[in-house]
């Protein structure tokens, strides 16, 4: 076998893996959006794999009947509550990590991937006895402190590789000429990392729009949409369950399309 057959191999493998990976996770999508508008008579139709058929009617009646309108509105204000807490805490120490020099640093930064270690649902009766005790049971700010819980450990870790990857020499410069540390921050090191600040921001967006377990606990007449589409799955007919799935895959969709750009230049200052 000569050079040329061994590379034209390595990349019909190379293409193969690629419209596996691609089929594996598209197919999913397309299922689930083609029989989300599909009428029930095709779904049910045992010599029709594909629907032929279209209604907007299980969308609407999941969204303005169902209550999922209003769980989509509450996903969207738990989400950017739990954006602004865990930034608002994380920020600062992503700061200070990436920037500083201090005793048990490498230990914090491992302890705070061994908090995602824990399963939340271990957690789940002593989190409900606090929150009732502390009158935040079936709130949207409650659950978005859960939320913020469970992403700040990975909005420190983004944001210390940012900023580590932004340069400490043009702060200390604005400092020599006569910015305090705050706003030589402000003024230079934000605007450098603001595109990977973006894409850290929508990866806690997304964290939180997919959260099921603790909005299902925590909440009760103010559920989030994965929590209200994971109570009516249960007695739905299957038709709903693809209707409920392209709902909640949609906005995912839409983010992979916005912040593209913003997670590659996450990347790029991440590795530099």
């Amino acid at each position: 076998m000569n050079e040329k057959t061994k590379h034209n191999l390595k990349k019909l493998g190379f293409y193969t893996l690629i419209f596996i990976v691609v089929v594996w996770m598209g197919l999913p999508l397309v299922v689930s959006t083609l029989y989300a508008f599909g009428t029930p008579d095709d779904y049910y139709n045992p010599h029709r794999i594909i629907p032929l058929h279209f209604t907007l009617e299980t969308t609407k009646m999941l969204l303005f009947t169902l209550g999922g309108w209003e769980a989509l509105k509450n996903s969207i204000i738990v989400a950017i509550l739990a954006i602004i807490i865990s930034f608002a805490l994380g920020l600062p120490a992503g700061y200070a990590i990436a920037r500083f020099i201090f005793p048990g640093k490498d230990t914090i930064k491992l302890g705070m991937l061994a908090l995602k270690v824990f399963p939340v649902p271990i957690m789940a009766v002593p989190l409900v006895m606090l929150y009732i005790r502390l009158h935040l049971i079936d709130t949207l700010l409650g659950v978005a402190l859960a939320h913020s819980a469970g992403s700040l450990p990975l909005v420190v870790l983004i944001t210390a590789s940012i900023f580590s990857g932004t340069s400490a020499e043009l702060e200390e410069a604005g400092m020599v000429f006569g910015l305090t540390r705050f706003q030589s921050f402000l003024r230079i090191t934000l605007p450098l990392a603001l595109p990977g600040l973006a894409a850290a921001a929508m990866f806690t967006f997304v964290g939180s729009w997919n959260e099921v377990f603790a909005a299902s606990v925590l909440t009760f007449s103010h559920r989030t949409l994965p929590a209200l589409m994971l109570t009516l799955m249960e007695t739905a007919p299957d038709y709903y369950k693809f209707a409920a799935a392209f709902i909640m895959a949609f906005p995912a969709m839409i983010y992979v399309a916005v912040a593209r750009k913003y997670l590659i230049s996450m990347w790029g200052i991440a590795l530099k």
